[in-house]
């Protein structure tokens, strides 16, 4: 199982800070594209993704018991 942490907008569209995806191993890619299909989400290009909290790219496995983070960008003023 992949703990995937959310913040930010991501966690009011799914409804929770965190969510499970019962999967031995993914890309980060794919980890996004199933997350987009499952939770109805819009793209997800531009989060950043940490994976036990490295930054990850699009490439990068993802594999049963890591934790990952999508951090969408944040604006300030």
């Amino acid at each position: 199982m992949i703990k995937v942490l959310l913040f930010a907008h991501l966690q009011e569209k799914v409804g929770s800070e965190s969510i499970n995806i019962d999967q031995d191993s993914l890309s980060v890619i794919d980890l996004k594209k199933f997350v987009i299909d499952k939770y109805n989400l819009g793209s997800l290009e531009h989060v950043m993704v940490a994976v036990n909290e490295d930054y990850a790219l699009d490439e990068d496995q993802v594999k049963s018991g890591d934790v990952v983070a999508f951090i969408p960008p944040v604006s300030g003023g």
